[in-house]
């Protein structure tokens, strides 16, 4: 009940500042809006991905108050620092009630994009949040990560009632298809040990790009919609109207998904319900994390 409660003020309190303040950016996006009523805990099949964006000016309480208007038991975050996961975690404990379990995946340590000290910057790359606790956490760095580090990270958690392994990604920037399609390679590989599982992330690739060809082999879109044939009915992900973010499912049944733009990043938050999870075949690998033995990222 104070959980709820203290959604409730917190989402008067960004109505209020949002009729006397305006919205904050200049495309003018407006915040999602009040925090549900009935959003007072975490919904057990929801997964959600997003690109926070860094370097962006966004305080880590009005990210917090994106992630808690739809409260997904599993987040994937890109260009995350460390430090802004660490006090957005705590942001949705403290003012909304949601507990969550984090794992990093961090492939670079950049003091530009997360601060710190010059001599130990922070470290940057992917996170989880997980409302309950993950356990056979691997951060892995792609042998070519283009213009800058990149890499995926996977965790053993629960969605649905049912343990599942998510992974989650940012590959390299656009205009470096070659070297998505080597990531892609080395992702897919991971990910078809496991008769269950999502991948959420930043692929920097529209649906019909040839590099996404080997998701696409294993996975379908949270969208039925979408697909390499049918590019031009994915919803758009970004500001610039492009889909570069996906939740990808692996042995799961999509119920619906919805995506948000925020005044807070340039790609929009993206969230999927599932409908139920299949059991995987007796003696294969399922979302217990016992098939993935990639190696756990140095850190640099």
């Amino acid at each position: 009940m104070f959980g709820r409660r203290t959604r409730l003020l917190a989402g008067a309190l960004a109505v209020a500042c949002t009729v006397l303040l305006g919205p904050s950016t200049p495309s003018g996006v407006p915040f999602a809006g009040p925090l549900p009523v009935d959003a007072a805990d975490v919904v057990p099949n929801r997964v959600m991905t997003w690109n926070i964006c860094n370097p962006c000016e966004a305080d880590n309480a009005d990210r917090a108050a994106a992630i808690a208007t739809y409260a997904p038991q599993v987040i994937g975050l890109q260009e995350a620092c460390v430090r802004d996961v660490e006090r957005i975690r705590d942001h949705l404990e403290s003012r909304y009630g949601l507990v969550y379990h984090v794992e990093y995946g961090t492939v670079l340590r950049d003091w530009g994009r997360c601060g710190g000290a010059l001599w130990s910057p922070g470290a940057f790359g992917q996170a989880v949040l997980s409302a309950a606790p993950m356990t056979g956490a691997v951060s892995v760095e792609y042998p070519d990560g283009g213009s800058e580090d990149r890499g995926y990270m996977a965790v053993t958690t629960t969605v649905g009632g049912l343990p599942v392994r998510v992974f989650n990604t940012h590959l390299a920037q656009r205009r470096q298809e070659t070297v998505r399609a080597a990531q892609t390679g080395v992702l897919a590989a991971a990910v078809a040990r496991y008769d269950r599982a999502i991948v959420l992330g930043d692929f920097n690739a529209v649906p019909d790009a040839p590099e996404l060809a080997g998701m696409w082999a294993l996975a379908a879109d949270t969208d039925p919609r979408c697909s390499p044939s049918s590019a031009g009915t994915c919803e758009p992900t970004t500001d610039w109207q492009s889909t570069f973010d996906y939740v990808f499912l692996r042995g799961l049944a999509p119920l619906e998904h919805r995506v948000h733009p925020t005044p807070y990043s340039d790609h929009h938050l993206l969230h999927a319900d599932l409908r139920s999870v299949s059991r995987p075949r007796p003696g294969s690998p399922g979302g217990d994390g016992t098939a993935d033995t990639a190696r756990r990222v140095r850190q640099r």
